[in-house]
């Protein structure tokens, strides 16, 4: 009752239809407290699925303001807390013990401290987040890593383009995609919306990326312009902003879902006790705040920081600043750059330039006082992080390669020397090429996109029509009937489904199939065709999804579900059951194990259908909870579902209450250890002479293009052509 309230709360917040909507995705409800994000999302993608697309977006932009509310109100009462009078540490704990000083008198006086904060925090937390605080709100990592990878923002692309909101659907999407620039789907996406008429440049705004990534970008543009006057005051503010988005990456690292995220990489709890916990904590909260140097340096859609950002930054401040006269401000700079790199010939060259121009020695001009906080905090943290290496077995990668070696103890600089050295930022990855020739392959081969991963409301998806003829779907279901009646003498036989009793299931493999082709028990031209039809999908299943590294047929299965007659009345149960192609899917908690018994190796799904005379059967993709329909596909010959075989893409089919379905089911693979061994094997038993083999049905008169007439026109006199052999 309570989550109905709040949802039709947010729909009467909605702007009425045709109304102007502010820039960007603006709080709906300014000043309420922030709700659970986790259940706003969930049912965001509900609504989703069911085509709200209204209360989809309320939902969805509700549960990106409440993250948003969330660790900007925890991060304030920490500011708050540590600012109150009596929150620093007493004089006994901030000093080194004396000789006379009493065993364990800094021990009450510690934990006095720490209880006082907790109590600070654990109130102003009750009033800024509402009753329960932030135990209440406390986010999983799977929601964590969802908003990471800026997934609502997929779906409110969609939601706003239903609506009709191009402008918003634009934003939407571009966001998306500055995180994801290898998402296929979205690059198709943005294609479409470039073309659009009614779509402004303007439109394609970043509405995540923090600002001052756009200041920085703008500050190097103008100085390879020439131009360090207005280039500097976009420099400074690129440093500002960097240096305050890294004091919130930090504030982060003290709240619940830090802890949680250790806890889950770790197991469960600390070993040992109290101190040992408070160590264990304390160092969890240290590796935190290394890491926002590093999260902080990486753009939106990278896998690695831009190396030495901060003293990079100060290196062209300080050489804008000379290039305009403003001498003083070069000084604090490069005296800045010179406490992260004490030895930098350069820098110490222009520090002495810049004070033999201004003269007179300035005794009160030293670095900037954030630069020299920020260095001291930063390695009063590795100092301890190296002590827990060395003397409690901790781990901690320096993200910073301005480290002094003095700070790190000798046994452990060989090591860290070597790992120093081959950090893999410093060469940034090859970039993937932009697909283009998917769509050329599809055209060859007269093969049509007829859902995109937009259209059946997921990623990683696709349904293709065209693949192929019906005369070539015919001889496909000769072979399955073939193989079958042929069952008591080859051992292949026809058994109920082992996923529904009220259902019979055929599969045949290549080889198989090969096998019986060389005993005459099918017709070779069948056993052909299937290895023909398994490459050519494999071919096009890596050109639209994985066009930069081949995919390998790990393995093909002719498969058909029969309907049993008398026992479909009151059936509740499906012709196959939900689950994910590489993953051992977990329903309740949304997980999916890649571990055994499931096919771990496998990376993208097929389905390529051949009939479509039965009922039921259609195949779904549901949400990882495996009752939320996404998607619904129904067969037909020559369709070919392809999907990623991973979490992402959970599935099962509808039962099939009458008639017989049959459909090639093939599973590629990266690994080219995991590929079907028997599918060459069938190939080297179907291998006969040219004059021997029996000739293949040609494609019915559909038009084609030119090349493809071209072929057809060479083809000897009267001998029809055999099925494509390119693919």
């Amino acid at each position: 009752m309570l989550r109905l309230l709040w949802l039709l709360l947010l729909l009467l917040l909605l702007p009425p239809p045709g109304s102007p909507e502010p820039p960007g995705l603006a709080p709906l409800s300014p000043g309420a407290p922030p709700q659970a994000p986790d259940l706003l999302y969930a049912d965001g993608l509900r609504a989703y699925a069911a085509g709200a697309w209204a209360p989809a977006v309320a939902l969805l932009r509700e549960a990106l303001r409440s993250r948003v509310a969330l660790g900007r109100a925890r991060r304030d009462c920490q500011e708050r807390c540590a600012a109150e009078p009596g929150a620093a540490l007493p004089a006994l704990l901030a000093a080194a013990p004396g000789p006379g000083a009493a065993r364990g008198a800094w021990e009450p006086l510690l934990l006095r401290a720490a209880l006082r904060r907790a109590e600070c925090l654990t109130q102003c937390a009750a009033r800024r987040l509402g009753p329960g605080g932030a135990a209440r709100l406390r986010v999983g990592s799977t929601l964590r890593d969802a908003f990471r990878r800026r997934e609502p923002y997929n779906y409110l692309q969609r939601a706003y383009y239903q609506l009709k909101k191009l402008d918003l659907a634009v934003a939407a999407a571009h966001t998306f995609f500055v995180a994801n620039p290898t998402h296929l789907q979205m690059q198709e996406d943005m294609a479409k919306y470039r073309r659009m008429p009614g779509v402004r440049p303007q439109s394609f705004r970043d509405l995540e990326t923090p600002s001052y990534w756009a200041a920085y970008d703008t500050g190097l543009e103008l100085l390879g312009r020439q131009e360090a006057g207005l280039a500097l005051p976009r420099l400074e503010e690129a440093l500002q902003e960097s240096l305050a988005q890294m004091e919130s990456c930090r504030a982060g690292c003290e709240g619940p879902e830090e802890q949680q995220r250790e806890e889950e990489e770790e197991g469960t709890g600390s070993q040992g006790g109290l101190y040992e916990a408070i160590a264990g904590h304390w160092i969890r909260v240290l590796q935190c705040r290394q890491r926002c140097v590093g999260d902080t340096a990486t753009r939106p859609g990278r896998s690695f920081p831009v190396p030495d950002f901060l003293p990079s930054q100060l290196r062209r401040l300080h050489e804008a600043h000379a290039q305009v006269g403003n001498l003083s401000q070069a000084v604090e700079n490069v005296q800045s750059v010179l406490l992260f790199y004490p030895e930098d010939e350069a820098a110490k060259k222009a520090l002495d330039q810049y004070q033999a121009q201004l003269g007179e020695p300035r005794p009160g001009l030293g670095p900037r006082e954030d630069i020299q906080r920020f260095v001291l905090r930063s390695l009063g943290e590795k100092k301890q992080l190296y002590y827990a290496m060395e003397h409690l077995g901790a781990s901690f990668k320096d993200p910073d390669p301005w480290t002094p070696a003095a700070f790190i103890p000798e046994a452990l600089r060989q090591k860290l020397r070597e790992d120093q050295e081959k950090r893999p930022w410093d060469h940034e990855p090859p970039q993937p090429k932009p697909l283009t020739h998917w769509k050329d392959v599809l055209l060859l081969e007269g093969v049509t996109l007829t859902q995109d991963a937009r259209q059946l409301n997921g990623s990683e998806r696709a349904v293709l029509d065209g693949l192929l003829t019906p005369a070539e779907c015919g001889v496909l279901l000769q072979l399955a009937k073939d193989a079958a009646e042929a069952g008591a003498r080859s051992g292949y036989r026809g058994r109920r489904s082992p996923h529904t009793p009220h259902e019979r299931f055929e599969g045949l493999t290549v080889l198989k199939a090969a096998q019986l082709a060389r005993a005459g028990a099918v017709g070779s031209q069948g056993a052909q065709l299937l290895l023909e039809v398994s490459e050519r999908v494999r071919t096009l299943t890596q050109a639209y999804f994985s066009p930069e590294r081949p995919l390998h047929l790990s393995f093909t299965h002719l498969v058909c579900r029969s309907a049993i007659e008398g026992e479909q009345a009151q059936r509740m149960d499906l012709s196959h059951p939900v689950h994910a192609d590489n993953c051992v899917l977990d329903p309740d908690t949304g997980e999916c194990w890649r571990e055994p018994p499931a096919y771990t190796y496998r990376d993208y799904s097929g389905l390529l259908y051949l009939n479509d005379d039965f009922q039921g059967g259609d195949l779904f993709f549901t949400e990882p909870n495996a009752l939320t329909v996404t998607a619904q596909v129904r067969p037909r010959c020559g369709r070919l579902v392809a999907f990623s075989s991973g979490g992402e893409n959970p599935h099962g089919v509808w039962a099939v209450t009458r008639g017989r379905r049959c459909a090639l089911a093939l599973w590629h693979t990266w690994a080219p250890e995991h590929r079907e061994q028997e599918w060459t094997e069938a190939k080297e038993l179907l291998q006969v002479p040219e004059e021997e083999g029996e000739e293949m049905p040609s494609r019915d008169p559909a038009p084609e293009p030119p090349s493809r007439r071209l072929q057809r026109a060479q083809d000897k006199a009267g001998k029809p052509p055999r099925v494509r052999e390119e693919l």
